[in-house]
C-alpha cells in the first residue's frame, strides 16, 4: 500500500472540490456530466420545497433584489416621517383654559360683555365655550366665569391681554385652570 499524500486543504475546499466533481465541471469527467444534468432539476425541486416553508414568516424574497436606499436618503425620509407625526400630534393637542373676568361696575350687563369678548378676541385655533357662568363676588357684584380651548400655537397670556385691552369694561382677568386635552 502506498502512503497517502498529505493535502493541506480545509473542509470547505474539499466540499467545493467534491461538488465540482459531482457536477461534472472538472475537465475529463465525461460520465458525470449527464448525471449532473439529471441532478440539477432535482436540486431545483428540492430548493422549491424548502422555500415553501418559512420559519420566520418572511415572504419578501423581492426585498433582496431591490437596491437599498442610501444613508442620506434614508435619513431624509425618516426626518420627513417624524415631522409629519409631530405635526399630527400638535394638531391634536389642545388646552382647556378656565378664566374669570371681573367688570368695573355692578350695573354693567355681563352677558353683553361676554358676547363682546367672544366676538372681539378671535385667533386661529381659539374656540370659546358656548356659555358662561355669572358668579356672585360680594354685595351684589358678579363676575364672569367662562372657558376656551386653544391650540399649541395660541398663548393664554395673549388672550388675557386682549380681554384686558377692553379697559372701560373689564377690571381684571384671572386664569383659573389649564388642562391639556
Amino acid at each position: 500500500m502506498s502512503p497517502v499524500p498529505a493535502y493541506d486543504l480545509s473542509l470547505d475546499e474539499l466540499s467545493m472540490a467534491l461538488s465540482y466533481v459531482s457536477a461534472g465541471l472538472v475537465s475529463g469527467a465525461g460520465p458525470a456530466a449527464p448525471a449532473a444534468k439529471a441532478a440539477a432539476p432535482a436540486k431545483k425541486a428540492k430548493k422549491a420545497d424548502d422555500d415553501d416553508f418559512d420559519v420566520f414568516g418572511d415572504d419578501d424574497d423581492d426585498a433582496d433584489d431591490e437596491p437599498k436606499e442610501s444613508r442620506k436618503d434614508m435619513l431624509a425620509r425618516l426626518k420627513k416621517e417624524a415631522e409629519v407625526r409631530t405635526a399630527k400630534k400638535e394638531a391634536k393637542q389642545r388646552t382647556l383654559v378656565g378664566i374669570e373676568i371681573k367688570p368695573w361696575s355692578m350695573e354693567q350687563d355681563l352677558m353683553e360683555l361676554w358676547k363682546k369678548i367672544t366676538k372681539t378676541v378671535v385667533q386661529d385655533g381659539l374656540k370659546w365655550g358656548e356659555n358662561c357662568n355669572l358668579v356672585d363676588v360680594a354685595f351684589g357684584i358678579k363676575k364672569i366665569q367662562t372657558q376656551f380651548v386653544m391650540g399649541v400655537n395660541n398663548s393664554s397670556d395673549e388672550v388675557q391681554e386682549a380681554i384686558e385691552a377692553l379697559e372701560d369694561e373689564v377690571q381684571s382677568v384671572e386664569i383659573l385652570s389649564m388642562n391639556v386635552l
